[in-house]
């Protein structure tokens, strides 16, 4: 059966960081249609003064979040000793846990073009040690068909395994569109699946969705994709919906309230950070 779709949402532009403009399509008032997937947030642009002030040091807790720079580059730094740069194409997994400080700096390019994704721990996976992952090109599979690309940045498509994380399952494929082209892509019924047009209006189970959209599915075995008139870059995303409870602040996400206001005590206290800083 195919997915039908169940919800859409077009994201607005604001500020975040140090400045930093972007187009924030999934917050905090859609958690509950596109759960596990807590926030998307959209970067384009061609004048650097959009982006390059970045995002200063600054905690999470209770989440996991992905980056995918298809064009641009991107430097992180945490509280774990990390520091590395991804460029065109790559992404940056960091599990947040039981607390992780980083900062994110956007150097100058030709174009910043990608996403941010927070995907959220279930109950039992909220204090985790933190963890920092880079899945640079040469572990990205492209598989090509008639008419275009599927960049595999995470989990699995049509048998073929991509950089898979511990906790929450994700698949997450970046798909190419030539004009004219279509794409089935399956699903399993019970995942909860979403997709965002990254680049270009593209038709998605029969309806024609603008530039810079998320799209929730409703129920099925497969999700119908075309471009038009134009190259569509569109991003897909396939996860276990957790169902429970979400309590959000700021860059904390955890269950109740009470989980919320213990993690800012712990910031005052000093007592954020249960791993060693290995600096």
């Amino acid at each position: 059966m195919e997915r039908t779709i169940r919800q859409q949402v077009t994201g607005f532009r604001t500020k975040d960081g140090a400045g930093v403009s972007l187009v924030r399509v999934l917050s905090n008032q859609t958690v509950d249609a596109y759960d596990p997937i807590l926030m998307l947030d959209s970067f384009d642009s061609t004048n650097p003064d959009d982006y390059i002030a970045g995002f200063p040091m600054h905690p999470h807790r209770g989440i996991e979040t992905i980056s995918y720079v298809y064009k641009g580059r991107m430097t992180h730094k945490d509280s774990l000793g990390h520091q590395d740069t991804i460029g065109d194409g790559e992404v940056q997994w960091m599990t947040a846990g039981s607390g992780i400080l980083h900062e994110e700096t956007l150097p100058a390019s030709d174009r910043m073009l990608g996403v941010q994704l927070w995907l959220n721990l279930s109950q039992k996976d909220k204090m985790v040690p933190p963890a920092y992952h880079s899945i640079k090109n040469e572990e990205i599979k492209e598989i090509h068909f008639g008419g275009g690309m599927v960049r595999l940045l995470a989990g699995d498509y049509e048998g073929r395994r991509g950089y898979l994380g511990k906790y929450q399952p994700l698949d997450y494929y970046d798909i190419h569109l030539e004009p004219g082209a279509e794409l089935l892509v399956k699903t399993d019924p019970d995942r909860s699946v979403m997709a965002f047009t990254l680049i270009g209006d593209a038709i998605i189970a029969g309806e024609e969705i603008r530039e810079k959209t998320a799209v929730k599915f409703n129920r099925g075995d497969y999700v119908r994709l075309r471009a038009v008139e134009e190259k569509v870059q569109i991003l897909f995303m396939s996860s276990m919906r957790l169902g429970e409870p979400v309590a959000w602040g700021g860059p904390i996400v955890m269950n109740t309230r009470e989980e919320i206001k213990t993690a800012f005590e712990d910031l005052r206290r000093g007592t954020f950070l249960k791993e060693e800083i290995n600096y």
